[in-house]
């Protein structure tokens, strides 16, 4: 049985990514600074899982408690999703993202790399680090960081270089475009919209929605990460993206004709938030190319099981932070 670590286990990419994980005969340890959240939030906890195990520990607090339970359990692969991740809020409390996306991750990093039992790292990091871009970017665009949270996270992944290429630490770095699915927390666009209409309150949308950008079903992007855990090349990152491009109006509007409500009644513009990039298109040649990955769920069927699952959990989800809550 394969046996791992997934950090960042409360976020919605690593417990849909866990719950991926044991469905393929895992053994999975998860880790997250906060206790588990509500089932509804938790895409492991759908099923009858044997083989997970969540210790509630804190890169920035309990890093020496994270290092021993590693060489405890020497996990031959490490995947880690923990980051500070909103964009808006890191220009509030630029410092803490750092802190947490940066300097703690990096000591993590250097505890890493003095593992002989790791097979591979996997790094999920964020398209944000390329900036603003027209067009679809490769792997290889340059980075333009734009916000605290973007250059933050562009620093951890400039140190993963040099860590690979002066000590050969077996890293692998994955940037997804705008995941989504059941399981994922109310501030993100596709949950958030969902429930308003069903719950009667008014979305705020920021530029009037005039941005674009690709979603991608988070099982998708499970499968990906999975395939690039096993058999990516070390040293390289990967895109893992759809070709279907769309405004966050169009986004809304559609959701809003699912769910047969008007969109001018239920749906006020405001202004836009800072630094947000208005594009960022990532293409996916090489992951398809390399290691035989396509994505299967469509917009149109992802936004489906969205709904069915908000309205399946609507008196639980209502009873749930409807925004980002800032931790450190």
């Amino acid at each position: 049985m394969l046996n791992m670590m997934v950090i960042g286990s409360n976020s919605f990419s690593g417990a849909s990514f866990i719950d991926f994980a044991l469905n393929q005969n895992a053994n999975v340890t998860g880790l997250s600074r906060s206790a588990e959240p509500v089932h509804a939030l938790l895409p492991y906890k759908w099923r009858d899982h044997q083989h997970f195990h969540f210790r509630q520990l804190d890169l920035n607090n309990n890093l020496h408690e994270i290092v021993e339970l590693i060489h405890d359990i020497k996990p031959e692969y490490v995947v880690n999703f923990a980051a500070q991740s909103m964009v808006a809020e890191s220009w509030k409390h630029p410092a803490d993202w750092f802190v947490t996306n940066a300097v703690s991750t990096i000591k993590l990093h250097d505890a890493l790399r003095q593992c002989d039992f790791l097979k591979r790292y996997v790094h999920v990091s964020t398209p944000e680090v390329y900036g603003n871009c027209s067009g679809f970017v490769n792997e290889d665009f340059p980075f333009n960081p734009s916000t605290p949270y973007a250059v933050s996270r562009a620093a951890a992944d400039m140190s993963l270089r040099t860590f690979h290429t002066s000590y050969a630490f077996p890293v692998v770095t994955t940037r997804a475009a705008n995941v989504y699915g059941p399981g994922q927390q109310l501030y993100r666009i596709i949950p958030r919209t969902i429930l308003f209409l069903l719950l009667g309150k008014k979305l705020q949308l920021h530029g009037g929605g005039t941005s674009t950008r690709s979603f991608i079903h988070m099982k998708d992007v499970s499968d990906a990460t999975w395939r690039i855990m096993l058999n990516g090349k070390n040293g390289d990152t990967y895109h893992i993206s759809t070709n279907e491009v769309i405004s966050i109006r169009d986004l809304v509007e559609r959701i809003c004709s699912k769910l047969e409500v008007s969109f001018e009644d239920h749906v006020e513009n405001v202004g836009e938030r800072l630094g947000k990039d208005a594009a960022y298109h990532l293409e996916s040649k090489k992951i398809r190319r390399e290691l035989d990955w396509k994505d299967d769920i469509s917009l149109d069927q992802g936004l489906n099981e969205c709904i069915a699952w908000v309205k399946e959990h609507v008196e639980t989800l209502k009873l749930q932070p409807f925004d980002y809550i800032h931790k450190i």
